[in-house]
């Protein structure tokens, strides 16, 4: 049964958001399949080759131990299942308060504020560790993506910024689960000389950062296409464009 362990994790935490999606009195967010998919798949893509390329070079590796035994270029299955249903249930809850609390966001000057302070600490942090190849891709990542946001100031990081703090909570105990914080050996083991050494629990601090810019480069997309494709979105019987 333990070798069902990781794909019971994905398609459990994929599950309730996507029945969600159906329901119809509200979001009915189905109703945004095309460009959601399509903005997820472009991105996790990007994501999953910088996996098998650390997959290759023994940054990380799988345990087959919870896995069914089915890889593809050094990755399981269940890992590519993860890059396209963890993202779709995060930014669900995104999409989720979006439309239950559309004044939820911050201000423009906070937001820019904010955006400034974590590209530096980003860039200090990718400038400091180029012998991590995970520190340094992963923060590199980062700080290219807080460098764009700080010039071309989209909107949609005010509300982001706070939705992660909530997407947060299931994406910790998720990695953690794939960390080896509730099994006697992890999914995931890590080679510590590739990274900073830091955890949250068992979780090493470089993934909430590959996190975030995961989902919002998704964000991003999905906003783009959904203009470009004209699908309105209503929020409490109003209609945003």
């Amino acid at each position: 049964m333990e070798k069902w362990y990781y794909i019971i994790l994905d398609l459990s935490s994929f599950a309730l958001p996507f029945l969600f999606s159906f329901e119809k009195r509200w979001m009915h967010f189905i109703r945004f399949w095309k460009p959601y998919f399509l903005s997820i798949i472009f991105v996790g893509l990007f994501f999953l080759v910088w996996d098998v390329y650390f997959a290759y070079s023994k940054v990380w590796w799988f345990n087959d131990q919870y896995l069914i035994g089915v890889h593809f270029l050094k990755l399981p299955l269940e890992e590519w299942l993860f890059f396209l249903l963890i993202p779709y249930s995060s930014n669900f809850i995104h999409y989720t308060l979006e439309y239950f609390f559309p004044k939820l966001i911050l201000s423009d000057r906070a937001a820019q504020l904010l955006t400034v302070i974590l590209f530096f600490v980003g860039l200090t942090i990718t400038v400091m560790n180029f012998s991590r190849s995970y520190t340094f891709v992963n923060f590199g990542v980062f700080t290219i993506l807080m460098l764009l946001q700080s010039i071309f100031r989209w909107p949609f990081i005010k509300r982001f910024f706070l939705s992660y703090i909530l997407i947060y909570i299931p994406f910790y105990f998720v990695n953690s689960a794939l960390t080896g914080s509730y099994t006697e050996n992890p999914v995931v083991y890590y080679d510590n000389h590739e990274n900073l050494g830091i955890r949250i629990g068992t979780m090493p601090i470089e993934d909430s950062f590959y996190c975030f810019s995961m989902l919002y480069g998704s964000v991003l997309i999905f906003e783009w296409l959904r203009r470009k494709w004209n699908y309105s979105l209503e929020i409490n019987n109003k209609i945003v464009s």
